[in-house]
C-alpha cells in the first residue's frame, strides 16, 4: 500500500466517530501507531489535559516514548509543555543542545537512544486540548511535509474525539468529554497491571496481551478494561484467549 492510500485510510479511520463500536481509546491508539507508520520517526506517544489543566499519556508507541512524557508532565517543563501552553508544534532537532534547559528531559532521552522530536499541539479549533510527540533516534528536523500531516491527524483525532456521542455546544461539554477519556484510561491502566499479575509479565507486554485480546474478539477496549476491573472478566481469560489463539 502506497503512503497517499495509507494517509487517507488514516483520516477516514480517525474520523469514523459515529459507528456505534467506537472506542475514544482506541482512536488515540490508532493515531500514535498511524504517525510512526507513516512519517520517519520511532516512537510517539500523546497526552490530553484533565479538567485542572493536567496533562495525562493517553497512549503510546512503547514505555520510552510513555517516560518521556511523564517526565515533562512531573517537572512542568519540555517542549510538549510549551507546545500545549501555546497551540503550536515545537521542533527540537537536537536533544544535546538543550541540556541546560531540560537536563533530566536530555539525559533520559539519551539513555534510550533518542535524539531529537517534535511536539504537535492537540487542538481542537483554536483550544489546546493537548500534544503529540514525535520522538527520533536521529538528530535533525522532521520533515516540514510530515509536521503539517502529522498536525492534519492530530486535529482530525481531536475532532473526532468531540464527535464521540454528541456535538458539544458548550465550553464545559469538552471538558466533559475529555474527562470521561481521562477516566477510562485510568481504567485501562488498571487492567493493563491484573493482566501483568496475572501473566508475570511487564505493563507493556500486558498491553500487548490487552490490544490481542480485543483485536481477535472485535470487542471494545474500554468495556473490556471495564470488565476487567469489575471482576465480570478474568484477566486469566484474556492469557488463555492468547494460548488457544
Amino acid at each position: 500500500m502506497n503512503r497517499e492510500r495509507e494517509l487517507a485510510q488514516a483520516f477516514v479511520a480517525l474520523s469514523d466517530t459515529y459507528a456505534a463500536e467506537f472506542d475514544p481509546l482506541s482512536l488515540f491508539r490508532r493515531l500514535v501507531h498511524t504517525c510512526r507508520n507513516l512519517f520517519d520517526v520511532d516512537a510517539v506517544a500523546v497526552m490530553i489535559a484533565d479538567a485542572r489543566g493536567g496533562l495525562k499519556t493517553m497512549a503510546a508507541t512503547d514505555e520510552d516514548a510513555e517516560f518521556m512524557e511523564l517526565l515533562q508532565v512531573q517537572s512542568g517543563q519540555g517542549p510538549c509543555m510549551d507546545c500545549y501552553r501555546s497551540g503550536e508544534p515545537r521542533s527540537v532537532p537536537d536533544i544535546g543542545a538543550e541540556r541546560e534547559r531540560w537536563p533530566a528531559l536530555v539525559t533520559a532521552m539519551t539513555a534510550t537512544g533518542y535524539r531529537s522530536l517534535q511536539a504537535i499541539p492537540m487542538r481542537l479549533h483554536e483550544r489546546s486540548l493537548g500534544g503529540l510527540t514525535l520522538l527520533r533516534r536521529r538528530t535533525g528536523p522532521l520533515a516540514a511535509d510530515d509536521v503539517h500531516l502529522a498536525q492534519a491527524l492530530a486535529d482530525s483525532a481531536s475532532l473526532g474525539l468531540m464527535h464521540w456521542s454528541t456535538e458539544p455546544n458548550r465550553a464545559d461539554d469538552v471538558v466533559t468529554r475529555v474527562q470521561s477519556v481521562i477516566a477510562a484510561k485510568a481504567t485501562l491502566d488498571i487492567a493493563r497491571g491484573m493482566i501483568a499479575e496475572c501473566a508475570g509479565s511487564t505493563v507493556g507486554e500486558a498491553a500487548r496481551l490487552l490490544d490481542a485480546y480485543v483485536g481477535r474478539r472485535h470487542v471494545r477496549l474500554t468495556e473490556t478494561a471495564y470488565a476487567l476491573v469489575t471482576r465480570t472478566l478474568d484477566p486469566a481469560d484474556v492469557l488463555a484467549a492468547r494460548t488457544s489463539g
